[in-house]
């Protein structure tokens, strides 16, 4: 699918570091690494990875969002909790299979690509 001629370990290392950064988030610069990554990689695997874990932090902070509202109104307390759990676990795929299949990038699943 993609050109062989890119630097696996590299690629290993800036795909997992693209996913793994929504474990920064509570500093504030998660979504400003796969950004940056974006931004000066050359590897198109990469960038993939990179424009997915975008993806993942912006429905994230939408349900986030949704849920929180929810949970004023309703039912939200049942929410938060698994959407921490998916903050958790998606990730975790994400940089197992990024550091297992270099070819490839990860999607996550039951997302909205707006990237």
């Amino acid at each position: 699918m993609y050109d062989q001629t890119y630097d696996t370990d590299k690629r290993k290392l800036l795909s997992a570091l693209c996913h793994g950064s929504i474990f920064f988030s509570i500093i504030g610069v998660s979504i400003g690494i796969p950004i940056a990554i974006l931004l000066v990689a050359d590897d198109p695997v990469v960038k993939d990875n990179a424009k997915e874990a975008l993806n993942f932090h912006l429905n994230l902070w939408l349900y986030g969002a949704i849920f929180w509202v929810l949970q004023v109104i309703l039912i939200g307390f049942l929410l938060l909790p698994i959407l921490g759990i998916v903050n958790l676990v998606m990730p975790i795929l994400a940089i197992l299979h990024c550091l297992s299949n270099t070819e490839q990038a990860y999607r996550y699943p039951f997302i909205f690509r707006i990237l």
